[in-house]
Parts: C-alpha cells; structure tokens; sequence
C-alpha cells in the first residue's frame, strides 16, 4: 500500500446520463431496460482498470444523488425546476446501477436531501484534514471549487490536497485548469458562478450577465460582494443596473452554488480501503442481467471491456415481434406545427451560454451547420443551428457578410469564442446530439473548430435502418430531410433554392439576411429534432435496434474520419493515363469509322444507331418514344456476340472514355490543394442492402480485374517513407451462401481451404480444368443473383435451355441453395422485406406486382439482398472495430483510408507492416462475433506496396 492514501470519490450521477445515451435501449432476460447499467458498468470497470495501472488508489467510493430534491429546494422552490424528468426507461434501471457498483464491492453512497456533490464535498474535507489525497472523478463546473484544497498539517500529519479527473478527456484538472476555464482561482468559482448563473440547475444568477463579464467582475473586485459593494460607484449604464437590481438574486445564487461540507459521513473513510474486487458477486450480477461478453472477460482475467459487441438478446426484439404495418401509419408525437417566428438568432455571446446550458439540462440536442459547400473538406461554417423542442431552436451565425471586403457584416458571435463555448457541450458524454446526415457537420466541426462531437444519433441513418428501398404513401422511399418532413410530418421544409436562388441570381448561404438564414437554418434542427421523436421508438418496435446500434451508427465517426484523411494521388501518373487513353480512345474511333465505313459521332446515341441498324443493317435494333434506336450496353453486347466487331470495339470506346473523364481527368481535378489528397464522399445510405457508395469522386467502379483498372489504381500512392495495405474478404458471399443456405459441401470445401470453384466445377460437371472452373465461377455468382435462364446463357454463349440444364444440375447437387431462394421469396412476399442475419431489413414494394417485368426485378434483388446486406454489415462491424484494435495494439498511427465493396485500404509506416497485418486480419475474420457466429470461416488476402495497383 502506498505511504500516502489517495481516496478516489467517484461522481455516479453524471455516469449514468453518459452511460445512457452511449447504448442502445437493451433489455435483460426479464426485459428490464439495461442499457444504462449495462453502460455504467463497463465505465465502472475501465475506470477502475486505468487506475489500477497508474498511479491508484487506496480508496474509492461512488456517490450519487437519492433523489431530485435537496435542502436548496426549500432555499429556492425553482431550483432545478426546468429539468426534466429522467426518460421512462431510465428510471428502472437506477436501483439496477446501485446493484452494478455493490456488485464491485465498492461503496455506494447517497443521502436524502442531499446532493452527490455535498457529499463529495464533505469527504473531501475529511480526507485531507487527515492528510489524504483526494481525486474527484467528475467534469461537474460546481466541484471545481474544490479544486487546489489543501489541509494545512496539523498534530504531525501533513495536509492533502484535492484534484480533478475528467474521464470524458482524460484531462486532470488542477488550478490551472480551473483557471484557464472560469479566469480565477477555484476558490472564486463560486461567485462566478453566482453572477452568471446556471440554466441547467435553473440558478438566476443576474440576468443578462454572461460568463465573462462575471469573470472580469470578480477579476477586478475580488469577490461577489465586493463586485456588488462596488456597483452604485460604477459608471451609468446596463451592467451598474443589472448588479445594482439583482444584487439579491445573485446572494441566493451564491448561496445555492455553495457545497456543504460538514454532511455527516454515512459510511466511515476506512471503509472505502481497496482490497481487490471479489469476483462471486460480480459474476452473480453479470449473470443475472445477461452481459455474458463482461462475464467472459470476468472468466478470461482480462481488464477493462470495451463497448459490449452482443448482450443477451433483447425481449423487446424478438423473431416474433411485429413489423409495421404496412404504409408506415404509426402515429407522430403530439407536436405544434412548425413556427419559423418562433426561432432566435444568437448574436451574442450571452445567448449562445444561455442556449448551451438549457441543452446540457435538456441532455439530447439537434444540431445542423450552414456552410459556404457541400465539400466537407473544404466548406467554410456559416453557422450553427440547435434544437430542443419543436419551436424551440436557435441559429448562431459565425460567417455571415458579404464577399466584399468593404460589406457591413452583421452582428455575431465572436467564432473562436462560440467554439470555445460550444466545444464542452459538443463533446459531452452526457448529451446526445441529433443531426440528419450528422457525418457532414461533424467533419465540419472537426476541421473547422477542432470539435470532436460526441454521442451521436442520426435520423436519416435511423430511417433507413427502418425503411430502406420502402415507398411510403406515394412520397417515395428517400432520406433526405426534405422528404423524411413530407412523409412523416406532413410539413413541408424551406428549400436551399428558396433561401439563395438559383442560376446567376444565386447566392452563398453566408450572404443570406439573417433573419432568413435563421428560419431556414433552425427548421433544419428543429425538423431534425422532430424527426428522431418519431422514428427513434420505431426501432425498438420494429427490431431495428441491432442493425443501427451495433452496425450503422458506430460507424459514422470511422467513415467521417477515413473522409477527412483521403487518399494520396500521383498527378503525373493520372496525366499520363489520361494522354495513353486519349491515343487509344482516338485509334479506337477511326477502327469504327473504318468498319461503318463513315465518320460520325460515337457517343451519340441517334447516330450509333442509325449507324448500325440502317446503313449496317444489323437485327434487333428497336426504337424508344423518342423515335430513335436504343445503343445501351445490353444491345451492343447482344450484336458482340453474334458477331459485330463495331459493337466490341464501340464498347471498348465506351470504357476508356468512361474511364478517362471519370478518374484520369477527374480525379487530378479532385485533388484537394490543401492536402494533395482525393477526399471521397461515403454515403451510409446510397445502396438498399447497407453497401456503402462513394462520390466525387466515384472510387468503386474502377473496374477490378483488368489491365486499365490496376494502372489506375497505380495513381493511388502511400506518402514517403509509408506503404498502403489492401485487405480483401475472399469470396465473402459464396461463404455467406454456404452458410445461410446451408450447403454441407460448399461448407466443407471453405473451412478445408479448397478452391470453391473447382469443388463446384467438380460437383456439377465431374471434371475440374480452366474452361468447367470459369463456367463454374459464373454460375456461383449468377445464382445468388437470382439470374435467369436467359441471363445465365447470355453469360456462357449458350441456348437458354442448355442454361436451365445447368440451373438444374446446380439445385440438385446444392439443394440447400434451392431452398433459400425459395424460402427467401416467400418470406418476402409476405413480409414485404428481406433481412440480413444482423437484421437488417430492405424493402420491395414490388415483389407482388401484377408487372412481370416489376416483379421478377424485385424477386432478383430480394434473393441476393440477404447475402449482399450481411456481407454489407460484416464489414462496416470491422471498419467500426478497426482503430480501437490498432490503438490496443499500439498502432493508432495507421490510417484506413477506403472501403471498396469487399476490401478496407490502409496507410502505414513500413516498418509496422508486420505489426499491423495480424491486428487488421483478425478484427475482419472476427467481424461478424459474437452476434453471428458463421459455420464457415471468413477469408482474408491481404496485399502491401507502395501504391494501391502493387498491394494486390
């Protein structure tokens, strides 16, 4: 044991809120709520863990308030009146996190008419008269005034001294910290606090008085009274007034912020000792509650957890809880319509602490940025919007003015200091912030104020974990806010274009009048805010809860962050490729002109086909209703392959101009002059089955397996002294097959390590060489595609009814496979969705349509979603589990770049190649545990040089 004791208090209450709004609503194998315990748990145990590795302590105790009132309600009946109550289903699970921190044999103490920080207080006290040390484990503003306390040494005992641990930062706060927030020491926080008052335990303070006019005030006088003594003598203006007219609020202020420090002990400080926690009652409690990856972790010996991967599956959401009923007619919360009037423009430095307070009471907050692009990479902030309620909503101009630089720039709020300001509620475990496609203003906040804003929800993500490719009352299947609005609130938003105008006339946001800019800036988060009121409690509902909670929202922060770091280009590579395709592209042209014998336009569509279908003559040419002849791929492939050399060597111009304009030219435009870097833009909602889809630029079409597709991926390059690791899932949907279809021979083939396609080569044909291995390969893939027999014989140059044959063969000798179509199909039908074995739904609307051409289209789709979505899912569960395995190991240096399909592209020192690879091919082949566990194992190739081409 050390010399000196170091009592460590630990502030539950604020736990808890963070706990709460960092997990999804789980339930115990009782269906009691225990997200929150569950959260305060692995806190509990990851702090106890740090401490044990440092510098630790001898004794600890959690403190937390029993109950809402306290002595300082009597003192003031409005104190803390403008909380509200705690949500319905945090309120069982108080008693629950008592039970947590009992189960860790530690003390838990509370008290009737007291608050947590009083005793806090009061243990403080004691403990450094009798010469402990003591760490108050909190962020809380009013315990900072505890900060820097020192007993003087008395009877031979040498006095403590009390500091800070914000474990949010894993900040030590100390004097200088304190003063560096408030402007004075800790002693003097207390009558800061009383001038400036605190919106979140509703203390008056003296209105009109912000914190830095409290802060100069105590500065320059000392001390509230003095600062209040002084007053009458100050020069005529607002500020004399208001200290003058609230000198006795701000003394009832004083008198509420002051912590009570002689409480008497309800548990003596001996009885706090550490002596290691005993691991029966914490095993008793993780199991009676169903936090079996705690409780192997408990069996295994290892140390802190880290955000559960599965808990026991919630009763809420069982197989058969009821989907929602078709048209999505649940009803919206009762809510006043939109009123823009109702909104306010913050101007002032005293509003916006008025506003950040009320949202730290409230603890969940919508928040939208305006900016001058929709380039996160190089946008300027305009402003910020939050929300608390509907009409309640605020917007906060920073940039707005005009161009020139002579324009009269409206009055706003200083930037630094409104980031500054805003950064703690931002950042603050204890309040959840909303947006709508929150990945956009969170890299904005990142890069332009250095924010890191934390926890999060995201209302376009939420619906289309709920209703992705569904079609709702004929508004469409969309996620846009605009629609989300029309579809679920029946209010229709203002538009950017009504704000700014189009065409010439248009202008950027940061020259709107401000009064305009507010009621189109705040209705965002005010929908926003709207929207997650209603959508939020479908989950739960419509077992949506696994798929967003443990895949899709993770994730947002990790695509955000590959976005910002891009990816390195080599321009002269790029301008060369662009010089050899143009040549080729030009060769190309005249080998077509030579075989049509005339020159004309090859990419227009009305000259190709007169071409072709007049003057050649070739069959099959059929007009549109525009009256000319349809050239699309499927045509020119159909007249490839009865012979056409124009068709070939038309689609051969086709794809090198595609490529050409597409990357070669494009992609040396994108470059980013600030970084030399290509920032891709991922949506997490641009494809039905949960794949990720990339835009300006488009990085997943660069065609894979042909010669032109790896000299451009060679114009992808790691920067000097690194090199890029490529890890590929190695025919992750033919695994995926196996499994959902259950094949015992394609099972047997994987985990043996057997070429899949010569095993299928094999079964179907009896013979294994080059030509039965392709065809084999074809047919794998064709079918999981739901391909037809006219699909599949256009594939292999054969009749349709040989193609059926082989269909046939196929079914019979994989019956399994068979069977999941079959079984797919008819679930959906029913249904009305697919589900992937995360539980992620997709939607066909159509899959009953009397339309033949509608119908079958939807049945293809609906065969392959399942397999394709849960490829989908597997991999973004790995991308969210990447960094925090490469920090473990440290190797958080290593920046993963992309996600292409089936592949994560990674940028690393040399020197860690070996280090790295182990870390990234376990997380990948992991992925999937312990929610799913596969009958197959998951593949992984994985490839390193110093361009994107060299690492495959």
């Amino acid at each position: 044991m050390a010399d000196k004791q170091h009592l460590y208090l630990v502030d539950g209450s604020a736990y808890i809120f963070r706990a709460y709004h960092r997990l999804p609503p789980l339930t115990n194998p009782a269906g009691t709520p225990v997200g929150a315990v569950y959260g305060y748990t692995t806190m509990l145990w990851k702090l106890a863990d740090d401490l044990d590795k440092a510098d630790g302590p001898t004794h600890l105790a959690v403190i937390l308030d029993k109950g809402s009132t306290s002595f300082r309600n009597v003192l003031y009946d409005q104190y803390k009146a403008n909380r509200p109550p705690p949500p319905e289903d945090l309120v069982p699970q108080f008693p629950l996190i008592r039970d947590a921190t009992r189960a860790f044999s530690l003390p838990c103490i509370e008290e009737d008419d007291l608050e947590a920080d009083d005793l806090i207080a009061s243990y403080a006290r004691e403990a450094t008269r009798r010469g402990w040390d003591v760490t108050i484990v909190s962020s809380d503003k009013d315990l900072m005034q505890l900060v820097g306390r020192c007993s003087e040494p008395h009877d031979g005992i040498e006095g403590g001294c009390i500091d800070m641990l914000d474990t949010m930062k894993n900040q030590r706060i100390d004097i200088p910290e304190v003063v560096e927030k408030f402007g004075v020491p800790p002693e003097l926080v207390g009558d800061v606090l009383a001038l400036m008052g605190d919106s979140v335990d509703n203390i008056p303070g003296i209105y009109g008085i912000g914190p830095k006019t409290a802060s100069k005030l105590i500065q320059d006088h000392g001390s509230l009274a003095a600062a209040l003594d002084a007053a009458p003598e100050m020069k005529a203006g607002k500020l004399r007034e208001r200290l003058i007219e609230g000198r006795a609020m701000a003394e009832l202020s004083r008198t509420l912020v002051q912590l009570k420090e002689d409480c008497e002990l309800p548990i003596p400080l001996d009885d706090m000792k550490l002596e290691g926690v005993p691991p029966e009652p914490l095993a008793a409690f993780l199991s009676e509650h169903g936090f079996t990856s705690l409780l192997k972790r408990l069996d295994g010996g290892k140390g802190s957890p880290e955000r559960p991967t599965q808990l026991n599956p919630a009763k809420a959401q069982t197989a058969g809880a009821p989907a929602a009923p078709e048209g999505n007619r649940q009803p919206v919360p009762e809510m006043p319509p939109v009123d823009r009037s109702a909104y306010e423009c913050v101007t002032s430095l005293e509003r916006l602490v008025h506003w950040i307070e009320r949202a730290f009471a409230a603890r969940i907050v919508a928040i939208d940025t305006e900016t001058s692009s929709l380039d996160a990479m190089k946008a300027e902030l305009a402003g910020i919007s939050l929300a608390l309620g509907p009409n309640d909503a605020c917007y906060i101009p920073l940039g707005h003015g005009g161009s020139d630089m002579f324009a009269e720039r409206p009055v706003q709020v200083e930037r630094q200091a409104a980031y500054d300001a805003l950064r703690p509620l931002l950042e603050s475990d204890a309040v959840l912030k909303i947006g709508q496609n929150i990945k956009y203003d969170i890299s904005i906040l990142s890069r332009c104020a250095k924010i890191d804003v934390a926890p999060i929800d995201d209302t376009m993500i939420i619906s289309f974990a709920l209703d992705a490719g569904r079609s709702l009352d004929g508004i469409g299947g969309g996620h846009g806010m605009d629609e989300l609005s029309t579809r679920h609130l029946g209010h229709t938003t203002l538009t950017f274009k009504d704000i700014c105008g189009t065409g010439k006339k248009a202008i950027p946001f940061g020259e709107v009048p401000l009064d305009k800019a507010t009621q189109y800036a705040a209705e965002d988060a005010d929908v926003t805010w709207r929207l997650w009121k209603h959508l939020k409690p479908r989950l739960a509902t419509e077992r949506g809860t696994q798929v967003y909670e443990r895949v899709d929202r993770p994730l947002i922060p990790v695509v955000a962050q590959m976005e910002r770091h891009g990816i390195k280009v080599d321009r002269q590579q790029l301008a060369r490729l662009s010089e050899e395709f143009a040549t080729e592209i030009a060769r190309i042209e005249r080998e077509v002109w030579d075989c049509c014998g005339i020159e004309f336009t090859i990419g227009s569509p009305k000259q190709l086909g007169d071409v072709l279908f007049d003057k050649l003559g070739y069959k099959g040419g059929r007009k549109g209703k525009s009256g000319q002849y349809s050239t699309d791929q499927a045509i020119l492939e159909t007249l490839a392959g009865q012979g056409a050399e124009v068709a070939t060597k038309v689609l051969e111009w086709r794809q090198l101009s595609k490529l050409k304009s597409t990357y070669t030219d494009a992609l040396q435009a994108a470059i980013n002059p600030d970084t030399g870097r290509v920032h891709t833009s991922y949506s997490l909602v641009g494809a039905q089955t949960g794949r990720l889809s990339s835009t300006d630029p488009n990085l997943q079409n660069i065609p894979i397996r042909t010669e032109i597709g790896r000299q451009i991926r060679e114009a992808f390059v790691a920067e000097e002294g690194n090199v890029l690791l490529a890890a590929d899932y190695s025919q992750i949907e033919l695994r995926l097959a196996a499994h959902m279809a259950n094949v015992p021979q394609l099972k047997e083939a994987f985990s043996a390590g057997e070429d899949i396609h010569s095993r299928t080569a094999s079964e179907m044909f009896g013979t294994v060489d080059r030509d039965t291995r392709a065809r084999a390969k074809t047919v794998n893939f064709a079918i999981l595609y739901g391909i037809s027999r006219w699909g599949l014989g256009g594939r292999l140059g054969i009749e349709a009814d040989e193609a059926q044959a082989i269909i046939d063969t196929y079914f019979q000798r994989f019956p399994g496979i068979q069977q999941y179509i079959h079984t797919t199909l008819e679930s959906v039908r029913e249904k009305g969705y697919s589900e992937t074995l995360f539980g992620r739904k997709t939607w066909f609307p159509r899959i009953n349509s009397k339309n033949p051409n509608e119908r079958s289209g939807s049945e293809r789709a609906a065969i392959n979603a399942p397999i394709q979505g849960t490829s989908a899912d597997i991999i973004k569960r790995a991308m969210a589990r990447m960094m925090p395995a490469l920090q473990e190991a440290e190797l958080g240096h290593v920046r993963m770049l992309l996600q292409v399909h089936d592949e994560l592209v990674f940028e690393l020192p040399e020197g860690d190649v070996d280090a790295a690879r182990p870390v990234i091919e376990r997380v990948m082949a992991e992925a999937a545990q312990p929610a799913v566990i596969l009958d197959v194992p998951l593949g992984i190739d994985i490839g390193t040089g110093r361009s994107w081409g060299a690492a495959h």
